[in-house]
């Protein structure tokens, strides 16, 4: 098996904010780990792997392996960032975003994670927008009447998105 080298997210950030900024890392964050430790502030990448054909059949659209649990577990307690990663959009509950400081849809990336970083951390202007309507259930996909980027009241529309450059900043 040949295995894809590059740039994971995390070496990215580690890269980025260099050897005076502590990174901690934890797979799988309990709130024990969040309470014990002091963050400033947190990264969580959550999304899903890469997948082909019905390999990536989610027939809920969740965000796999506990993602919605874990950006709970750190942004109860710590100012988040939260990078999604998903070949489709994913049931995001309100709740989630109301508790984050920010969410990019990464997409599926690739292998070098600093495309993300370039952005999150400002070497590059910021600039996105939705290619497709970004339900709240999965029900919303079953309104035929309605298109294929059209739902009763979307999560985010179709075009929806931001743009950042380093000219409209307070910096």
């Amino acid at each position: 098996m040949h295995s894809i080298s590059g740039t994971t997210i995390l070496d990215a950030v580690k890269e980025v904010v260099g050897h005076e900024t502590e990174v901690i890392y934890e797979k799988c964050p309990s709130s024990e780990f969040v309470e014990c430790n002091e963050f400033s502030f947190a990264i969580v990448a959550i999304g899903e792997a890469p997948y082909a054909e019905c390999g990536g059949d989610n027939t809920e659209l969740v965000i796999p392996f506990n993602g919605d649990g874990i950006v709970d577990i750190v942004a109860h307690k710590i100012p988040t960032l939260v990078i999604l990663i998903s070949g489709r959009p994913l049931v995001l509950e309100q709740s989630l975003l109301e508790k984050t400081e920010a969410l990019v849809a990464a997409w599926l990336p690739g292998s070098e994670g600093n495309g993300i970083t370039d952005v999150i951390f400002g070497d590059h202007d910021f600039k996105g927008k939705l290619p497709m309507t970004w339900f709240r259930r999965v029900e919303q996909l079953d309104q035929p009447d309605k298109g294929v980027n059209s739902c009763d009241d979307p999560l985010f529309p179709l075009g929806y998105g931001l743009a950042y450059n380093k000219e409209n900043s307070n910096e």
